[in-house]
């Protein structure tokens, strides 16, 4: 919910009079609850309406779908989202559905110019993924969406994450670093010792970082994507 209240506050600020409906999709349970958690401590809430759905986006499209319900949205945002649905195309054209005439669609995910892309597309298939979770990225979308007949801007947001501690043998924060980057538990002590060589190293390439002053930033560009109606 942080991201949610921090949009909402500028939909607030544009239109204060405004009466928000803002429901979540979200199948984590834990989620929820942290999001509710941080509704029930923020101020100036006044006119916006919560309901939360404890279902994927799958699950909630089939429900509608079944219930023969058809709602429309001013906004819509998926963001780092679309790791986590096994048809990417399927699931941007039924949310595009729902969008009404003035509205947007707001997608966001790693950038096709990451370092993400760099170690998806040379190690993903050696990282044992239990998941779901799919290796899509900003640059995988224009050719569905341009397949689709959707119109879209696309924008590059910086990012960058100082990732020196995974080059330290033993250190703490940077096998978790290694456990988030790969999406592999306890990487560091289970991978194969060549393939934790390899990815080390390359970690330390161009394609994946920059050294500044001593320290390793990776690349974690986003890229963002406005949809049309």
């Amino acid at each position: 919910g942080e991201m949610d209240l921090q949009i909402l506050s500028k939909i607030r600020a544009r239109y204060p009079r405004a009466t928000i409906n803002n429901e979540v999709v979200e199948p984590s349970a834990d989620q929820i609850a942290k999001y509710k958690e941080r509704v029930a401590q923020a101020s100036n809430l006044e006119n916006i309406k919560f309901t939360w759905h404890k279902e994927t986006a799958y699950e909630y499209e089939s429900r509608m779908i079944a219930e023969n319900k058809t709602k429309k949205w001013d906004f819509i945002h998926m963001i780092q989202m679309l790791y986590y649905v096994k048809d990417v195309p399927a699931t941007i054209r039924y949310f595009h559905s729902l969008l009404e005439s003035q509205a947007k669609l707001l997608i966001i995910l790693v950038s096709g110019k990451s370092g993400w892309e760099t170690l998806w597309e040379k190690y993903g298939s050696s990282f044992p993924l239990e998941d779901l979770c799919s290796y899509v990225s900003s640059g995988d979308l224009p050719r569905m969406l341009d397949s689709a007949g959707l119109k879209y801007q696309l924008y590059e947001l910086p990012s960058h994450m100082d990732i020196t501690s995974c080059f330290i043998e033993g250190d703490k924060d940077g096998e978790l670093l290694l456990d988030f980057l790969t999406e592999t538990l306890d990487f560091a002590k289970t991978a194969p010792p060549e393939l934790k060589r390899q990815l080390i190293e390359e970690l330390r390439k161009p394609g994946c970082s920059e050294n500044r002053d001593g320290k390793v930033f990776f690349n974690n560009n986003l890229g963002v994507m406005v949809i049309e109606p």
